[in-house]
């Protein structure tokens, strides 16, 4: 068999290429399909068990779905450069347009499905990681929930458009051969199998523009529907924390955390907490600078791919606890300050002291601090006990900007 195409048959190289490509898309789709519904177990349940499966499948789905962007490249790559053998039906303008169209789709489908997916994996943090020594990253696309969130829901428009056109594309081969009973799906088998085209051929142009419009539709179809608009959880609904009455008040400020999840390192943080500070720069007689009380919207936690899963009842459990609080005396000590006091997430409270800097400049101030605590001590994640699978060690860091209140 020639490895090139003629105008009456498909050379090995392009039938090497279809069958590669339908082979790992048969594989992916339902891989993808699977691990997702594993995950919302994982999600609920938290046990060791469902959370290494899914990232196991998960990272499966995502290597065969960068394997398949680059295949789909070389075969785009390779179709350009080739003949297209003629379609055997192009004297029947409807069904040759909308075999065009579909072909189009396929292309379109097969670059967008894994692309959409890759950066939907580069713009966040943690879970599944792409089993290949590249890194997880992407050029030009930043950490980000937000694109996040798009990519997530174009990939899987596309991988919608795409099963739909996979299923059209089967249904016209399978008509071909067995009711028109031509050549259509034998010349793209084993071996050496021409025939004749029509004379009459589509052009590419109406073609491409049904398929830019089929693209639209579903664009236009999600938009309308609100695929497209930010997602908002429970704790980034309404006004939030009550403001909270303090000598000095947080101008900007920043509450973050730092896990390690399969190896890899996941950062995530707090959009709504509240600090009550006392500070004075003489010590009273106990030694005491002053005192602070954070508390925190557990729901407003933003931590990448694993943010749903940290809200469930075997982690946060934020439907319950809906917040964390810490309470602590501030103490000057050699080089620095400490916040010493109690840690309470999740209804249990454990001591824990926080170094931090401080550097005041008349009435504004600035600190920065962090500590290390270990999540079994709040009873999160009790389900996950391979420090491989979840860290037990959870960074927490603050920075802060502030003023001291007026009067």
């Amino acid at each position: 068999m020639a490895p090139n195409n003629s105008p009456t048959a498909y050379g090995s190289v392009a039938k090497l290429f279809h069958w590669l490509t339908a082979l790992l898309i048969l594989v992916n789709l339902p891989l993808g399909w699977i691990a997702a519904e594993i995950a919302k177990e994982a999600q609920a349940s938290g046990t060791d068990t469902l959370i290494a499966r899914a990232t196991l499948l998960f990272s499966v789905h995502k290597t065969t779905g960068v394997a398949i962007f680059f295949v789909a490249l070389a075969r785009i790559l390779w179709a350009l450069s080739q003949p297209r053998p003629g379609l055997l039906n192009g004297d029947r303008p409807l069904e040759a347009l909308a075999a065009a169209t579909v072909h189009w789709l396929l292309y379109g489908a097969l670059v967008l499905v894994p692309l959409s997916g890759w950066v939907h994996h580069a713009a966040t943090t943690g879970f599944a990681p792409i089993w290949w020594p590249f890194g997880q990253d992407l050029p030009f696309v930043p950490k980000s929930a937000r694109l996040a969130e798009l990519a997530g829901v174009l990939h899987v428009l596309a991988a919608y458009t795409l099963a739909g056109a996979l299923t059209a594309h089967v249904a016209g081969a399978l008509k071909h051969h067995l009711i028109d009973r031509d050549e259509t799906l034998r010349r793209m088998l084993p071996g050496t199998t021409a025939a004749r085209p029509t004379a009459r051929q589509p052009g590419h142009r109406a073609p491409l523009a049904a398929a830019v419009a089929i693209w639209g539709a579903v664009l236009v179809g999600a938009a309308g529907l609100g695929w497209f608009q930010p997602e908002t959880r429970a704790g980034a609904r309404g006004e939030g924390l009550a403001a909270v009455s303090s000598d000095w008040v947080v101008g900007e400020g920043s509450l973050q955390i730092r896990i390690r999840q399969m190896g890899s390192e996941v950062t995530g943080g707090f959009a709504d907490w509240t600090a009550a500070i006392t500070y004075a720069e003489t010590p009273d007689a106990t030694g005491r600078h002053g005192t602070v009380e954070v508390v925190v919207a557990i729901p407003s936690l933003s931590l990448g791919a694993v943010t749903a899963q940290a809200m469930g009842r075997e982690f946060f459990d934020a439907g319950t606890y809906p917040t964390a609080t810490f309470r602590a005396d501030l103490v000057a000590v050699e080089g620095g300050h400490v916040a010493h006091g109690t840690l309470t997430i999740k209804g249990a409270s454990v001591p824990v002291d926080m170094p931090f800097t401080l550097a005041l400049d008349g009435d504004s101030a600035r600190a920065e601090g962090r500590l290390t605590v270990d999540r079994r001590d709040f009873g999160i994640g009790m389900g996950v006990l391979d420090a491989d699978a979840l860290g037990f060690e959870v960074d927490v860091s603050f920075a802060l900007e502030a003023r001291r209140a007026a009067g």
